[in-house]
């Protein structure tokens, strides 16, 4: 398990495969198979990596169980949404099962940026960030943020006590910095996919941070195969 930000975490729940897999895979073609990888194998994996031949890495997949802020799960959503090659039936290579206040609650939890976490505008005031406010801007938006979440959290737990269902009483909880839970099961390509754009330097930092975790234990069981994707 790989903690992230304040509360958050990622951690490695299954995989099926390896990076031999995969070579495997792209044998199959031939009626060959490796019993372990040899440097050839090696070789093949970049080669295949390198020249877009992305089919036998999706024989392979690894399933997380994510804890983050509301903020950073709906950007990872749209890698699954996103990634669907099968028009009427969905992606079969990606899926996703959130945790849900309609029939859970658990005490809520929040992502709160200390003093020294709070960001800039980016002069082109579409998207992004750039460097950390001053300290005493940043004190300031933490208590306030603090003030708030506490405010939802009262009116969330006090219109349950007088008998309003949880999935309505869920609205007074402020959104974006609530931590959620869920399990993404995916391919070796869709990771290393999420790898890639995630880490990239214009991706929201939040996210970034659990992109890293993502690659940090993927690569424990998919060395090889990770690297090849993301090394130039």
């Amino acid at each position: 398990m790989k903690k992230v930000l304040d509360k958050g975490y990622v951690r490695l729940v299954d995989v099926l495969g390896s990076d031999l897999t995969v070579v495997n895979a792209a044998r199959a073609s031939y009626a060959k198979e490796s019993k372990e990888m040899s440097e050839k194998d090696e070789s093949l994996v970049k080669y295949l990596a390198k020249h877009d031949h992305t089919s036998p890495f999706r024989h392979a997949m690894l399933q997380f169980e994510v804890f983050a802020p509301l903020m950073v799960a709906r950007q990872w959503w749209k890698y699954i949404i996103g990634s669907s090659h099968l028009e009427a039936t969905g992606d079969a290579m990606n899926a996703w099962n959130e945790s849900s206040r309609r029939y859970i609650t658990m005490e809520p939890t929040f992502y709160i940026p200390t003093e020294n976490e709070w960001r800039g505008a980016p002069d082109n005031n579409k998207q992004g960030s750039k460097e950390p406010v001053a300290q005493e801007l940043g004190a300031e938006y933490t208590k306030k943020l603090m003030e708030y979440v506490d405010q939802g959290v009262k009116l969330y737990e006090e219109a349950m006590e007088k008998g309003i269902c949880a999935e309505e009483a869920r609205l007074f909880l402020p959104a974006y910095g609530m931590y959620v839970s869920w399990y993404w099961t995916a391919s070796l390509q869709a990771v290393a996919h999420f790898i890639k754009q995630r880490q990239d330097s214009h991706s929201q930092y939040e996210i970034r941070q659990y992109a890293a975790a993502v690659r940090e234990l993927a690569e424990e069981k998919f060395p090889l195969g990770i690297k090849a994707f993301l090394d130039d």
